[in-house]
C-alpha cells in the first residue's frame, strides 16, 4: 500500500470516528489529562446546554461541588485499571440537577500512554433512580460522621449552631431547617438553612409550641403535619407550601438546651431520615457542650477542671511536650486507663494535627473520634475524643440488613416476573399441566415473599416493643403437636419427632406468639442441617415452668455467638452458614416473643453435634395437666 493510499485512509478513519461522535445519540465528553475538555459533543450540548464553545479547554461545569471528589476517584481509578460506570448526578446550564449513569474510559495514544478520558452519559430511568437513591442514603448516613467531625473542630458557639443548621439540611434533605434554643418559656430562633436571615432572633411561647408537645411527650423526636395543625409555632410561615415537620431535642448537661426543626415544602419525610436527624441532635447536643466549655477554658482557665470533668466525652490536656496533664473521668470510662495511669505520659492513641479529627481502633476493640485542639495562649493541646463503637456497629448492621433483604427479595421477585411474563406471552403453547405448574410456582414464590414481609413487620415491631401479645392460659401440647405435624410433609431429608409429656399443664402466654416461635425453631433446624436428619421437640414441667427443647442434627453454633444470634440483624459467620440466606431478624423476634410472654429462649450446642434451642414459659396459675 502507498503512503498516499495510507494517508487517505486514514483520513477516512478519522472523519467516519468523528461524524460517529457527531451523530452519537449518547452525549460524549472527552477531557485531557488536566481535567480540561477536549471534546464536547451536540448531545452533550442537548443534555447539559451548554454549547462546545463555551467549554472546550476549561474545566467541566457540571460537576456539583459536592461530588467533585467522586469525579477525580474514577478518573484514577480508570487511569490506573479499565473503565468504569457508576450512578451520580450532574448540573444543567439553567442550574436543574440530572441523573446519569456514566461509563468512562482511558485515553491511550499509540505508545500506550494515558493522554485523556471520555465519558459518554446515558440519563438513567426509574429503577436507575431508585438505586441510587439508595445509594445516596447509605452516602449520606456515611457522611454523618464526618458532619459531627466538622461541628466538633467548630471552637465557638456561633459556629456549631452555624454548622448544625446546614448539616440539618445535608442530612435529612429538609428544604429548610433552624435550632432553636430554650430560655425558660421562650424559644429563640438562632440559626437558620434555607430560611431568611431576618428571621434569627424571633421568639415563640415554649408551652404552647411542638416543642414544648415533645418535652411533654418524653420523646426525643417527632413529626407533625399539616392535618394536625401547628404550623403557625415561631416562623414557619415563611416556607411557603409546607406539609411537614421533625424536631428533635438537643440536649446539654442532661437538660433540653434547645431544638432541631427540619422543615419540608417539597421533599417526602421518611423514617431514615427521621433516624438522621435523632442522631444529628444527640451529636449537636455534645458539640454545643464542647464549644460552650472551649469558650469556658478560653474565658476562664481556673474553671477548666471543672468543666473538663463534666464532659460526657473523654478529654485530655496535653503540655508542650505531648504529655498528659489532665485526664477526665470519661477519658477513663472509655479507654479503661486510670487517670494515674495516664497523667506524665503520651496518650495511648495517636492524635491528629490541630484542629483536625480521626478515627482510631482502641486495642479492646472500642471506636474512638478523636479531635485536636491547639489553645491559643500555648503550646498546650485539648483532646477531645468520644466512643463511636456502638455507631459503627448500627452502620455496619444496617448495611449488611439492606444488603440481605435485597437479595432475599430479588430471587422470589424474579421468579415471579420470569414465570409471569412467559406465561403472558407464549399461554397458548403450554400444555394445561405446564401452565398449572408456572401458576403454582408463581404461588410458592408469591408466598416467600408475604413470609418475608410479614417477618419485615413483625421485626419492626418487635425493635418499638409493640408485639401483638394478649397472655393467657392456653394448650401449649396442642401448640407444639400441630407444628410437628405441619413441619413433618415440609422436608423429605427430616424425621420430625414429638416427645411431648402426656400430662403436660397449660401454659401462661399468647398462642399465636408461642405458635410463631416454635415455627422459626422449626424452621431453623431445617435450614441449619442441610443434610437432613432427626428434629426432635420435647417438652417436659421443671419447677413453675415448662421447658419446650427443639434439638437437631446440623452444623452447630460458632464458639462465642450462642447470645449474638438473638441479635437482630445478626448472622453467623463461622464456615458456610452465610450461605443459608436470610435477612437475621428471626431469632430477635424469637426472643421479643418470649420475653413478651414472660418466658426466655436460650441456645446450646449438643457434644453429638448440632444445636438445642430452648423456650421456657410458666405453668399457668392453677393448671390441669392437658386433654391430649
Amino acid at each position: 500500500m502507498t503512503a498516499e493510499k495510507a494517508g487517505t485512509i486514514s483520513h477516512r478513519t478519522d472523519a467516519t470516528a468523528r461524524t460517529v461522535i457527531e451523530c452519537a445519540a449518547d452525549a460524549i465528553v472527552a477531557f485531557s489529562t488536566d481535567q480540561t475538555v477536549m471534546l464536547w459533543n451536540p448531545a452533550a450540548e442537548r443534555m447539559f446546554g451548554w454549547t462546545a464553545a463555551e467549554v472546550v479547554g476549561l474545566e467541566p461545569p457540571i460537576i456539583p461541588e459536592e461530588l467533585k471528589a467522586e469525579h477525580n476517584a474514577v478518573l484514577e481509578r480508570v487511569r490506573g485499571g479499565g473503565p468504569i460506570s457508576f450512578a451520580t448526578r450532574r448540573i444543567r446550564k439553567d442550574r436543574s440537577v440530572i441523573d446519569l449513569r456514566i461509563d468512562t474510559s482511558a485515553l491511550i495514544d499509540t505508545a500506550g500512554e494515558v493522554i485523556g478520558w471520555v465519558n459518554v452519559y446515558h440519563q438513567t430511568g426509574e429503577d436507575d433512580v431508585a438505586r441510587h437513591y439508595m445509594a445516596e442514603r447509605a452516602r449520606v448516613v456515611r457522611r454523618l460522621g464526618d458532619v459531627v467531625a466538622d461541628m466538633n473542630a467548630q471552637r465557638d458557639l456561633e459556629s456549631v449552631l452555624d454548622r448544625i443548621a446546614a448539616s440539618l439540611r445535608e442530612l435529612t434533605s429538609a428544604d429548610a431547617g433552624g435550632f432553636v434554643i430554650i430560655e425558660d418559656d421562650t424559644l429563640r430562633l438562632v440559626s437558620t438553612a434555607g430560611l431568611p436571615d431576618r428571621l434569627r432572633g424571633r421568639t415563640a411561647t415554649l408551652s404552647t409550641s411542638l416543642v414544648g408537645e415533645l418535652m411533654g411527650s418524653g420523646k426525643t423526636v417527632m413529626m407533625a403535619t399539616g392535618e394536625s395543625g401547628g404550623f403557625d409555632d415561631l416562623i414557619w410561615s415563611a416556607l411557603p407550601g409546607l406539609h411537614t415537620i421533625a424536631l428533635s431535642l438537643s440536649h446539654v448537661a442532661g437538660k433540653p438546651y434547645g431544638a432541631l426543626y427540619a422543615l419540608y415544602s417539597r421533599r417526602k419525610l421518611s423514617h431514615v431520615e427521621l433516624e438522621l436527624l435523632e442522631l444529628l441532635a444527640g451529636h449537636a447536643g455534645v458539640a454545643l457542650t464542647n464549644a460552650m466549655a472551649f469558650e469556658e477554658v478560653v474565658r476562664q482557665r481556673a474553671h477548666e477542671r471543672a468543666v473538663i470533668d463534666g464532659s460526657a466525652d473523654g478529654i485530655a490536656v496535653l503540655d508542650e511536650a505531648g504529655l498528659v496533664r489532665q485526664w477526665n473521668p470519661a477519658a477513663h470510662r472509655i479507654t479503661g486507663m486510670a487517670a494515674l495511669d495516664a497523667i506524665g505520659k503520651p496518650p495511648s492513641f495517636p492524635l491528629p494535627e490541630p484542629g483536625a479529627t480521626l478515627t482510631h481502633k482502641l486495642p479492646n476493640g472500642r471506636w474512638l473520634d478523636v479531635l485536636c485542639t491547639a489553645l491559643a495562649d500555648g503550646g498546650e493541646l485539648v483532646i477531645d475524643f468520644r466512643d463511636v463503637t456502638s455507631a459503627k456497629e448500627l452502620e455496619e448492621a444496617k448495611d449488611l440488613f439492606l444488603a440481605t433483604t435485597s437479595h432475599e427479595l430479588r430471587t422470589p421477585i424474579t421468579v415471579v416476573q420470569g414465570f409471569a411474563s412467559t406465561l403472558a406471552s407464549r399461554w397458548d403453547q403450554f400444555a394445561d399441566s405446564e401452565r398449572r405448574a408456572a401458576v403454582r410456582t408463581i404461588a410458592e414464590r408469591a408466598g416467600s415473599l408475604g413470609r418475608l414481609v410479614e417477618q419485615l413487620l413483625l421485626g419492626s415491631r418487635a425493635g418499638a416493643d409493640q408485639l401483638p401479645v394478649s397472655n393467657g392460659p392456653f394448650d401449649l401440647g396442642a401448640v407444639l403437636r400441630g407444628a410437628v405435624t405441619a413441619f413433618q410433609a415440609l422436608s423429605d431429608k427430616h424425621v420430625v419427632v414429638a416427645d411431648i409429656a402426656a400430662d403436660l399443664p397449660t401454659a401462661s402466654g399468647d398462642t399465636m406468639a408461642t405458635d410463631i416461635i416454635v415455627g422459626q425453631l422449626l424452621e431453623n433446624a431445617f435450614k441449619y442441617s442441610p443434610d437432613g436428619g432427626t428434629v426432635t421437640v420435647r417438652a417436659r414441667v421443671t419447677g413453675a415452668w415448662i421447658e419446650v427443647t427443639v434439638e437437631d442434627e446440623g452444623i452447630g453454633i460458632a464458639d462465642g455467638d450462642h447470645e449474638r444470634i438473638f441479635d437482630r440483624f445478626f448472622q453467623g459467620e463461622a464456615g458456610d452458614r452465610r450461605r443459608f440466606g436470610g435477612v437475621g431478624i428471626g431469632l430477635f423476634i424469637v426472643r421479643r416473643l418470649a420475653q413478651a410472654q414472660n418466658g426466655e429462649v436460650t441456645a446450646n450446642s449438643l457434644a453429638s453435634g448440632g444445636t438445642a434451642m430452648r423456650l421456657r414459659l410458666r405453668v399457668a396459675d392453677d393448671a390441669a395437666p392437658a386433654a391430649c
